[in-house]
């Protein structure tokens, strides 16, 4: 099974380090969407995103062969997925909710628009539709060199920037209030925090889909939200659990001819079922 993987390992090594990293990435941003009980924000975001990329699409259709190429290239849908998730990303984060309309009710709304008009609006074009049932399935074959980089180094922008600022961080995501009674901006905090969600959700929609994309943003953190009794340690146990999950979902799918990201999804959602029955079982015997 070992061999097996190490000989693919020249054709789709773009594919697995990519796939290794942006779950290395989602679960360091999605311990702060978990710990602040805001996992439906995930989603919606995701959604939007997509809704970003049919869009541009759909401006690319409309552009045809005219004086503006740059609309019908890749970096424009990565552009349009970044901007789309970062808006319902604000939307929805702290301080979007309106004095009529909850928070969950903002996010539901946000989620149940993009699914809409993202089918709605790529409906008329065949490869539109098919790239968005791309993205919502999930495939991460095909990821490029430029995209093991890209999120190599927002990985590693935010270990850095989460080990430099983690007291901050952990204050904010644990008690909000007691961080505004310190002299935090927890407006500003609020909206770097959506913005960096919607940053990492945007640009790894694009090489990844919506599925391995939310599994790697909230999936990891759960299954370290029952492990850890803080939020300190989760940040290092979510990352490891992503990125091991993924090892072994890349290794088994390949030996038995899967798709790399369905069985790694399929593995954490087990990892999240295994972790729930033993926090109860820590329970019962508490109990008893």
């Amino acid at each position: 099974m070992i061999e097996n993987f190490l000989s693919s390992w020249a054709l789709f090594h773009n594919t697995y380090l990519a796939g290794w990293l942006i779950g290395l990435l989602l679960s360091l941003v999605g311990v702060l969407v978990v710990a602040r009980d805001q996992i439906f924000i995930g989603a919606a975001v995701s959604q939007a995103s997509t809704l970003g990329i049919a869009l541009a699409m759909w401006i690319g259709g409309w552009a045809g062969t005219g004086p503006l190429p740059w609309l019908r290239s890749d970096p424009f849908l990565s552009i349009m997925a970044v901007a789309f998730s970062v808006i319902a990303a604000l939307i929805t984060g702290p301080g979007g909710e309106t004095a009529r309309e909850s928070h969950e009710a903002l996010t539901g709304w946000v989620f149940m628009l993009s699914a809409s008009l993202s089918i709605l609006i790529v409906s008329k074009s065949p490869h539109g539709l098919e790239e968005i049932h791309r993205l919502l399935s999930s495939s991460i074959i095909g990821a490029t060199n430029a995209d093991v980089w890209t999120f190599g180094m927002l990985a590693g922008f935010a270990a850095l920037s989460i080990c430099a600022l983690h007291r901050r961080i952990l204050l904010f995501a644990m008690d909000p209030l007691m961080a505004a009674a310190v002299g935090m901006r927890i407006t500003r905090w609020g909206a770097l925090t959506s913005a960096c969600l919607g940053l990492a959700v945007g640009l790894s929609i694009r090489s990844s889909g919506m599925l391995y994309t939310f599994g790697c943003l909230v999936l990891p953190a759960i299954v370290a939200k029952h492990v850890c009794r803080e939020v300190r340690p989760m940040f290092i146990v979510a990352p490891v659990v992503a990125v091991g999950t993924g090892a072994v979902g890349f290794v088994l799918a390949n030996h038995y001819d899967y798709p790399p990201a369905q069985m790694t999804v399929a593995l954490l959602c087990l990892l999240v079922t295994v972790s729930w029955l033993s926090r109860g079982l820590r329970h019962g015997d508490g109990a008893m």
